[in-house]
C-alpha cells in the first residue's frame, strides 16, 4: 500500500477494505479523458459492460479510475455540479449508476446497500465513516477521506455514513451492483444510532434540505 493511502484512507484497522482500494487502471473508450471531455454516454456503457461481467466490481473500479484521473474532463462532460441530489445515469435490476452531488457540509446518516458499491470522486471531497452492526445499534470502526481522482470500494455488507466537509458542492459517480432504488435496506438514526428501515424519500429530503441551506447563504 502506498504511503498516501496509509496516511489518508483509514484512521484505524480495515486491512481488507484497504486492500480493495488498490487496483490497476485500464483504459476504456467512454472513460478515456485524453481528448479533454469524458463522453458520459460512453462512460455509462463502459460501466454497464464492466459491472455485468464476472469480475464486476474490480472492472467497474478500473473504469472509474480512468475516468476520474482527469476531473476536468469529467466536469466538461457531465457539467459542473449545480444542484445537490441523487441523479440517475443508469438503473437496472443488476446495476445502478448515479451522479451523487453533495451539498456543502451535508451529512447522510449510517446506512447499508446490501450490494457492492464503488465511488469515484470528480470534484470536492467525500468523507466516509465505516460502521459495524452491534445489536440494534452500530459502532464506528474506521474512516476514509476521499478527494477528487480517488476511487473507493464498499463490499456488499458495508455500512457507511457520508459527510461533505468542504463549503462547496462535491460530485461523485456511484456504481452499485444491484437495484439501488428497489432493494430493501437499513439505516441507523443519526442521534441514537438505532436501526430502522431505509427510507429513500427521507434521504432525498436530506439532500433537498441541505441544498436549501446552501442556496440561502
Amino acid at each position: 500500500m502506498s504511503s498516501r493511502v496509509s496516511r489518508r484512507r483509514f484512521m484505524a484497522g480495515g486491512s481488507g477494505l484497504a486492500a480493495s482500494l488498490i487496483g490497476s487502471a485500464r483504459a476504456q473508450a467512454g472513460a478515456n479523458p485524453a481528448r479533454g471531455r469524458v463522453n458520459v454516454e460512453g462512460l455509462v456503457e463502459d460501466l454497464k459492460r464492466a459491472g455485468k461481467g464476472a469480475d464486476g466490481q474490480p472492472a467497474v473500479r478500473a473504469v472509474l479510475e480512468r475516468a476520474v484521473s482527469e476531473p476536468g474532463a469529467v466536469l466538461a462532460g457531465i457539467g459542473e455540479p449545480r444542484e445537490a441530489g441523487i441523479h440517475t445515469l443508469y438503473h437496472a435490476p443488476d446495476l445502478t449508476i448515479l451522479n451523487v452531488v453533495w451539498a456543502p457540509l451535508m451529512v447522510l446518516l449510517p446506512h447499508n446497500h446490501k450490494m457492492w458499491a464503488t465511488i469515484g470522486i470528480y470534484t470536492g471531497r467525500e468523507d466516509n465513516i465505516l460502521w459495524r452492526s452491534a445489536g440494534p445499534r452500530v459502532d464506528a470502526v474506521r474512516a476514509a477521506s476521499l478527494s477528487e481522482r480517488e476511487v473507493f470500494d464498499l463490499p456488499d455488507d458495508a455500512i457507511h455514513s457520508v459527510v461533505n466537509p468542504v463549503p462547496r458542492l462535491t460530485g461523485a459517480i456511484h456504481v452499485y451492483g444491484g437495484d439501488f432504488f428497489a432493494t430493501p435496506r437499513t439505516e441507523w438514526d443519526s442521534e441514537t444510532l438505532h436501526e430502522r428501515p431505509f427510507d429513500l424519500e427521507r434521504a432525498r429530503r436530506v439532500f433537498r434540505e441541505a441544498a436549501q441551506r446552501f442556496n440561502c447563504r
